[in-house]
């Protein structure tokens, strides 16, 4: 007698790990596939091919909620961008697909998929995925300069007060650009194997910074698939402090009686982003790297400050060196916080559209005017539009794509905007100003006329 079908308990909802999975050929309305968006039961799109990743996710070399914040949607565009040996990716996905799809979007739509897949393939046969191992490696070269010059400040000034603090200013320098750096690593921009941009990736940001690279990949990636997206996007999950948008501010002050005073953000971000890296981040990074028990990382974590305090204490004691290393993190911190938000927190910020690659990454950053100091000062990331378009592109060819961009833009009606390095900071507090007032407009409205 043939076995009774086992099935699902009563009251609870199947999920895609305990249906059997439909034919690779079978056709599957956008209806049923976005009803897959849970975290228990994902399905996304690539290339009309829908993907059962409920499972996989958790072994996404890219973490499990970048995949969650497509499911139900179509992230064909996506995949393109971020993953550079395609045929070897294809082939760990071939045995999750479920079905396909036909395309959903409108024929404007289909027209920016299409422009921008062209657009890339030229870019490609320009060689402009092509890194400069002679621009990394003068790269690296500057910081490890940097780093001897802060030493031999110490060591041949001693341990007053204008070496000690002449030295953490060097080292800031030192820091920053080796965040940059790391961050080209971590984008796989820089060797041909994702193995060695891997490798490099953990050294830089574990060696040279103290820092986590999963904690890094984990935070970052979501930022680019899903920018300026609310809940998406970790970047912008500051809502405990700051408000940004127009529709974050409404959400917190109809959510919240008591909050932070946003109406006076613009003034105390100023004060608050001194300590992000040497207070908020140090927390995160390494509460991230002992729950998941990421002991290589902590190893290499942990060597740079006993480097660090190896280094200097014996030449100005241990308070000194504190001062040197709080100064050190605390203008890096201001650095980095500036030249990173400059291209975001003044753009749109809202929940997620289901927007496609070119116009989410266009409404979501800005630029900064190309020159010397600014391409320096912000590791290249003044060309954030191009940097998200093409995120695995090494950063010194960035610019080379300028006006192809700007031609797509033009032929969609995509507004490319473009700042001055004054204006971009400029900018990051008026947004802020009219962030916090958009927020103190609704919770008088709620709250204090009750």
């Amino acid at each position: 007698a043939p076995l009774p079908l086992k099935m699902a308990p009563q009251g609870k909802e199947e999920t895609s790990a305990t249906r059997l999975p439909p034919s690779p050929d079978r056709l599957l309305t956008w209806t049923e596939i976005r009803s897959h968006d849970k975290k228990d039961d994902q399905w996304l799109v690539i290339d009309g091919q829908v993907y059962d990743v409920t499972q996989w996710s958790k072994r996404h070399p890219g973490g499990a909620k970048i995949l969650r914040h497509y499911a139900g949607q179509d992230a064909s565009e996506a995949w393109l961008s971020f993953h550079n040996d395609k045929k070897l990716v294809r082939k760990y996905m071939k045995p999750l697909c479920v079905g396909k799809t036909e395309d959903q979007g409108s024929q404007e739509e289909d027209q920016i998929k299409k422009d921008f897949r062209e657009l890339r393939e030229t870019v490609e046969n320009m060689g402009l995925f092509k890194p400069s191992y002679t621009f990394f490696s003068v790269h690296l070269a500057h910081i490890v300069l940097l780093d001897v010059m802060a030493y031999l400040i110490i060591s041949h000034y001693g341990a007053g007060w204008v070496p000690v603090l002449f030295a953490g200013f060097v080292l800031s320098i030192s820091q920053t650009q080796a965040g940059w750096l790391q961050h080209d690593f971590g984008h796989l921009s820089v060797f041909k194997t994702k193995w060695m941009d891997n490798l490099a990736h953990h050294v830089v940001i574990g060696f040279l910074k103290g820092a986590s690279s999963g904690w890094w990949r984990n935070q970052h990636y979501q930022h680019h698939a899903k920018p300026n997206v609310i809940s998406k996007d970790p970047d912008i999950r500051v809502e405990r402090v700051f408000v940004v948008g127009n529709v974050m501010p409404v959400e917190v002050a109809k959510k919240y009686k008591k909050s932070a005073p946003y109406n006076w953000q613009h003034l105390y971000y100023m004060l608050l982003t001194v300590g992000l890296v040497p207070i908020y981040y140090h927390i995160m990074i390494y509460r991230f790297m002992f729950t998941r028990q990421k002991w290589h990382e902590l190893f290499l974590a942990v060597v740079f400050p006993a480097i660090f305090i190896a280094a200097f204490y014996p030449h100005v004691g241990m308070t000194k060196t504190f001062v040197m290393y709080f100064v050190m993190r605390a203008i890096e911190s201001k650095w980095f916080t500036w030249a990173t938000q400059m291209s975001h927190i003044p753009m749109e910020i809202e929940r997620d559209k289901e927007l496609s690659w070119v116009p989410m990454q266009m409404q979501a950053t800005c630029n900064v005017e190309k020159g010397h100091f600014n391409d320096w000062f912000t590791g290249h990331l003044n060309f954030q539009i191009e940097h998200h378009l093409f995120p695995t592109m090494p950063r010194h060819n960035l610019y080379k794509t300028t006006p192809l961009v700007k031609s797509l833009c033009k032929k969609h009606g995509l507004d490319y905007k473009l700042k001055t390095l004054g204006e971009a900071f400029g900018d990051i507090l008026r947004s802020l100003k009219k962030s916090g007032e958009i927020w103190e407009e609704t919770y008088s409205q709620i709250w204090l006329e009750d």
